[in-house]
């Protein structure tokens, strides 16, 4: 590992030259500081889907059982202890509901455990008027585990081995059990959580409300008044002289990038990114006075003109608009590892002919479509070279397809606003004044991909590369093969009308954290039994009780790895860094500033000494060129590092 370290005066002492604050040190060993010693030397290195090689930074292997990651416990990684209050959660977040185990064939992971179990909380909501404790009730236990404020990166390919919560035993009575692993997941209440391995900018922590209000999650750096109001963007880019050791006229925020999300027959592959686009620019809205309901545009059957895909009627929207709509360019492929349906085959001919023509139906279909239902989407040969189109089924596996949710719009308990999902009255409710006021649009570019019945069953690889700058992007990928891309032009390079009121982002470039949960909700396509009740109800409906008795679900992770390119020749936009606070994004100063919006009496952020993954005592050694003599700033002890009092941090 490498080894920061804060009292220079005892390098000084012991031989090492040119000893600086918080300055980093190459081991004897030559271990890196977050990489785990079992990581296989078969994967220290990665090639990218550009063809450059790309090097092991940091790994947890989860190679030993009963870890703890109560605060202060883990160099890398934080339970929380706190109620969900968002997405309409229904389940509590516990420390004693993680932890890692190994099971009888030496197979050893990181889980996450959850179990149907009632508790009513007195919570505080800021969103009643006047805000005030009142009583919640949650069905479900689970957890929620972070790096946040610990381990962050900029840019990088990162790898978890994963296994999906769901009823699959015998003893479920799921259905699809009989298909085998290939077939697609298609009954949806038996997979009824909602797991998440995500990341988030450091400068807002999940679930900690007070941080992520007008921080979560803007990836936009512009001072532009009159297109947007820089008050909604709690540090804009319009502001001079931000304090907090933060650069002046620098857009920051908390934007999402999620690995994986979600539950039943669908994983969410997604970008979280704000401010959102004007309504001039989104799907066309739900006519209810056609005898629409809101939900037919999960199933394409709007009546409403426009109002299933983006696009869709070619000429309804060229006629009241004019120019495109939403992001362009995006990139779908298929998950190969669903046993192929002839019915949902296609040919790139045919699909180009037709969007040449112009879609004339108010819907998509396989024959008139790219796969996608995305008609913006690129269909370019993937990668530039082979036979497979981005957006066409040529094989007609599982295909992944344009989310029809785009984002929510975000605001304060006093606001009026009519977007906002609550406006205030302002005849019948006087203001609380319990924050300072918003109200913006946030966007979610995603793809839900059907799922084959083998990630319930068995482990399976995903990947996400995320490249910072102008020529970036991300890509999520399945067992190395693609699944979604979004490059940097898709959200820098918007459609605009005439008076160009679209705002640019950027592509997303703050030192994330990463963050493992499973969510449990009565307001998303997966839900379990009796949302927002007990889970088996009066206990009388054979099928619920039998996927209630299925719990607890785990949620497990076999390894987690993260490659970054450490080559000299990258742009100067493409960060490729490791760490929580980097001078071109610091967030040291404003978090420590404002650190009760980061934590409460349940959950004290510490900073831990030590405790970094070793095998040897080499590990925790000073060497190469860096010391005359070798210098020791710890040992270690179960492969785990324990440092000297003189020495700071390893980590």
């Amino acid at each position: 590992m490498w080894l920061n370290q804060y009292a220079v005066w005892t390098l000084v002492a012991m031989g090492v030259a040119s000893a600086a604050k918080n300055a980093t040190y190459p081991t004897k060993s030559g271990i890196k500081l977050w990489v785990d010693p079992d990581t296989p030397e078969s994967h220290q290195t990665y090639t990218s889907s550009r063809g450059r090689q790309w090097d092991l930074v940091m790994s947890d292997e989860f190679n030993v059982a009963n870890r703890s990651f109560r605060p202060g416990d883990d160099h890398m990684w934080t339970s929380v202890e706190k109620p969900d209050g968002v997405n309409g959660a229904m389940e509590l977040y516990s420390h004693n509901m993680t932890s890692t185990k190994c099971d009888d064939d030496g197979t050893c992971y990181f889980y996450i455990k959850s179990i149907d179990e009632v508790n009513v909380i007195n919570v505080y909501n800021m969103y009643t008027h006047p805000p005030g404790y009142v009583d919640a009730y949650f069905f479900y236990r689970s957890a929620m585990v972070q790096s946040w404020n610990k381990f962050c990166y900029q840019g990088g390919m990162i790898e978890a081995r994963v296994q999906l919560p769901g009823a699959v035993t015998n003893a479920s009575g799921n259905p699809d059990l009989a298909k085998g692993k290939n077939s697609k997941a298609k009954t949806t209440k038996y997979y009824p959580t909602w797991p998440g391995i995500w990341m988030m900018g450091n400068l807002g922590r999940a679930i900690f409300s007070g941080s992520t209000n007008r921080m979560w999650p803007f990836s936009y750096n512009k001072c532009e008044p009159d297109l947007f109001d820089p008050s909604n963007q709690r540090i804009s880019a319009c502001d001079d002289t931000p304090g907090y050791g933060l650069n002046p006229n620098q857009g920051r925020g908390a934007p999402e990038i999620d690995v994986l999300e979600g539950g039943g027959t669908l994983v969410s592959s997604s970008l979280q990114i704000g401010p959102g686009m004007p309504d001039d620019y989104r799907i066309v809205p739900v006519n209810f006075t056609t005898g629409d309901y809101y939900a037919c545009i999960y199933a394409g059957t709007c009546m409403t003109p426009g109002a299933n895909y983006v696009d869709v009627p070619t000429a309804y929207y060229k006629k009241e608009r004019g120019y495109k709509s939403w992001y362009q360019g995006l990139r779908y492929a298929a998950n190969n590892y669903c046993t192929p349906d002839p019915d949902e085959k296609q040919r790139y001919k045919t699909i180009t002919a037709s969007l040449k023509t112009g879609i004339t139906n108010n819907s998509c279909s396989s024959d008139v479509c790219p796969a996608s239902n995305d008609v913006n989407g690129d269909l370019s040969l993937i990668d530039g070279k082979g036979e497979g189109h981005w957006g066409i089924n040529s094989n007609g596996t599982c295909y992944p397809l344009f989310n029809v949710y785009t984002g929510s719009y975000l605001c304060d308990p006093d606001n009026t606003y009519s977007k906002c999902a609550a406006p205030r009255n302002e005849t019948t409710t006087p203001k609380s004044n319990a924050m300072s006021s918003f109200n913006y649009q946030m966007d979610a570019i995603s793809a839900n991909w059907p799922v084959h019945l083998g990630a319930y069953t068995n482990f399976v690889v995903y990947q996400l590369e995320w490249v910072t700058g102008k020529n970036g992007y991300v890509r999520w990928m399945l067992e190395g093969n693609p699944l979604f891309e979004v490059a940097s032009e898709s959200i820098s390079k918007v459609p605009q009308n005439s008076n160009k009121t679209n705002p640019e982002k950027i592509m997303l470039e703050e030192p994330m954290y990463i963050i493992f949960n499973v969510a449990l909700s009565s307001s998303w396509g997966a839900t379990p039994p009796n949302a927002g009740k007990e889970c088996r109800g009066n206990g009388t409906d054979p099928v619920v009780n039998k996927i209630c008795d299925s719990f607890p679900f785990y949620l497990k992770i076999d390894y987690i790895r993260l490659y970054q390119d450490l080559a000299d020749d990258l742009e100067a936009d493409n960060y490729m860094q490791v760490g929580c606070d980097p001078k071109s994004h610091p967030t040291k100063q404003w978090i420590d500033a404002h650190i009760d919006e980061y934590e409460d009496n349940d959950n004290n952020w510490e900073q831990v000494t030590g405790k970094a993954f070793c095998k040897t005592h080499d590990d925790c050694t000073i060497g190469g060129n860096m010391a005359r003599a070798p210098v020791k700033t710890g040992k270690c002890v179960n492969q785990r590092f324990l440092g000297f009092e003189s020495f700071g941090h390893c980590p």
